[in-house]
């Protein structure tokens, strides 16, 4: 089958888990519980996509270094306390198994932790389904290009082969920083107006829409 890429890779949260309104809460929550200054929501959703160090310095930017562990810890917390209640968006493991169906490479390149996606994949079935996963506390946090350059070094893959698809702006930095091909999807963390000046070869509205150009231009 001639496929345009050998390897897609995905952000987690807001992409492929729906996970943003938690994530959000969670970041609020925390900030409340050692009491500082509470983010807005767009202001919280804005990080998603981040490490979680660097999340916090941007979300609670007044905070004084020595006490994001505090809150690091405050967010934990919350955020696996209440990771059981959330769900893949509707449709995603048939778009993953069609790419798996096609021969393609399946990745993740997120700014959780390592056990937190490990949870996150075990919660949702899908351990077995990804050939490759990176997370932001074992190698460096979006958009610095690293994800991608050991996921394309792993795979043998060359950039313009590689496709990186997330809903942030961070994540489709993340792929120009590497070099590669992006698409953006809208319904997760960031608005879609934002991603103009980060330039992605499509902007897609759901799940079954990332499918249908996936299947067309993959």
């Amino acid at each position: 089958m001639n496929r345009r890429f050998d390897l897609i890779v995905f952000d987690w949260d807001g992409t492929l888990f729906d996970s943003t309104a938690l994530i959000v809460r969670c970041i609020q929550r925390a900030c409340s519980d050692i009491d500082v200054a509470v983010p807005s929501d767009a202001d919280a959703a804005y990080v998603i996509g981040l490490g979680l160090q660097d999340a916090l310095r941007h979300a609670v930017p007044d905070l004084p270094p020595e006490r994001y562990p505090e809150l690091g810890q405050r967010y934990r917390h919350h955020y696996f306390a209440s990771q059981h209640e959330l769900s893949m968006f509707p449709g995603t493991l048939d778009m993953l198994q069609a790419l798996k169906d096609r021969h393609h490479w399946l990745a993740v390149a997120t700014g959780k932790g390592r056990r937190g996606l490990d949870e996150a994949l075990a919660h949702a079935r899908l351990k077995g389904l990804f050939d490759g996963t990176r997370t932001a506390d074992e190698t460096a946090s979006k958009p610095d290009p690293r994800m991608l350059l050991e996921l394309m070094h792993e795979f043998g893959t060359d950039p313009e082969r590689t496709l990186m698809i997330g809903d942030t702006t961070h994540d489709l930095q993340l792929a120009i920083n590497a070099g590669t091909p992006r698409v953006a999807v809208s319904y997760g963390a960031h608005d879609h107006q934002s991603f103009g000046p980060v330039g992605p070869r499509a902007i897609t509205h759901s799940t079954r829409e990332v499918h249908d150009w996936l299947l067309e231009h993959a």
